[in-house]
């Protein structure tokens, strides 16, 4: 089938599983290359610096693929202050950051007006940092927890300058595999509605899918219509990253000692159907932080047109034992390898600096 597909046309859920299964990789990056070409004839690849800031790794959810959690009363907890806050914040802009990656574990007691406060006094301290933040389980449990509608939430934390949303949770959109990784965080249809409540609203967000666990090619066609469905109702989504699970430390590996990291192949071939299928997302980001750089850097021959982030904080994936690096030079380096033009941007996915 795949020698049939019309890429001019809507690729469907029927279509995109047969490449997943049948197509060659080389095939696949031919594909995805060419549906990116169209949207980026320009051939610029962009990257953002920023800090991923997690407040708190206190979190009830219990998911069993992360070991950056713990429990209110567990050693290590902690609330970052705003004076710690403070002095990353000023650590990313002596680098020329231009965002905050925020977000943390999803505490029990934390209620919107802490929330509130937090963001006011960023966005007042630092206007030049876009806060892009909370993912929709915080949103949700916010919500809960100070008894207000999820809308509200999203207007409060807007209005205090929050300027988008991150993408992180969705894992897979199944709930057949949510039930088994996740079963306290939230269903596939509480997920959409965060996102689709922000889009409604005018604040974008991103959309992630993490593969690897329990998933089969079903489920993750599954959450492609998902997201593709949402796009096309507000256009609220500035991009797609997708990333694989990393198992070590994590309960998951402890239950289902079988489960070992996806190859690089594999990762690969999901990134460049997600690309042939998105057809309403202009933007597809690599995720070299679980893939390492020149996987990464691969990833750009494969449908991606963005690096994704310089990372100079990251401690969840770093807490299953994967801790790669990377900083601006080596991004531009990476890029130019491959024959494309770098360039910083920032959270709108706007260019600031060519290079």
């Amino acid at each position: 089938m795949s020698a049939k597909i019309d890429l001019a046309k809507r690729v469907s859920n029927d279509e995109i599983l047969d490449l997943m299964k049948n197509a060659s990789l080389r095939e696949l990056g031919v594909m995805a290359n060419a549906v990116k070409a169209k949207l980026h004839a320009d051939k610029i690849t962009t990257f953002v610096v920023d800090r991923n800031i997690n407040y708190t790794n206190i979190c009830w959810v219990d998911c069993k693929f992360c070991a950056f959690k713990r429990k209110i009363d567990q050693d290590g907890v902690y609330i970052l202050s705003f004076d710690e806050i403070d002095a990353k914040i000023e650590e990313l802009l002596s680098i020329g950051g231009t965002q905050i990656l925020f977000q943390g574990g999803v505490h029990p007691k934390l209620k919107i007006e802490w929330y509130e406060e937090l963001v006011s006094h960023i966005a007042k301290k630092y206007p030049m940092i876009t806060i892009h933040g909370f993912s929709a389980i915080e949103v949700n449990y916010i919500a809960k927890v100070s008894h207000i509608s999820i809308p509200e939430v999203l207007k409060r934390l807007q209005k205090a300058g929050l300027s988008s949303i991150p993408g992180a949770g969705a894992e897979i959109l199944s709930d057949r595999v949510r039930d088994v990784i996740a079963p306290k965080k939230l269903d596939t249809r509480e997920w959409l509605e965060v996102h689709r409540e922000a889009h409604k609203i005018g604040m974008k967000s991103t959309a992630t899918m993490m593969f690897g666990s329990v998933e089969n090619d079903e489920d993750i066609v599954a959450h492609w219509d998902c997201l593709r469905q949402l796009q096309d109702e507000y256009q609220g989504f500035r991009a797609f990253i997708l990333w694989s699970f990393q198992p070590d430390n994590t309960p998951l590996q402890k239950e289902m000692p079988h489960i070992h990291k996806a190859s690089s192949n594999r990762y690969l071939r999901l990134l460049a159907c997600s690309r042939i299928y998105l057809d309403n997302f202009r933007n597809i980001q690599s995720s070299w932080v679980t893939q390492g750089s020149y996987i990464g850097q691969l990833a750009l021959l494969f449908g991606a047109n963005d690096l994704g982030s310089t990372m100079m904080e990251e401690n969840v994936v770093s807490s299953a034992g994967v801790c790669n690096s990377m900083n601006q030079e080596e991004m531009i380096e990476l890029i130019k390898d491959v024959q494309e033009y770098p360039a910083k941007r920032n959270t709108a996915y706007e260019i600031l600096e060519r290079f």
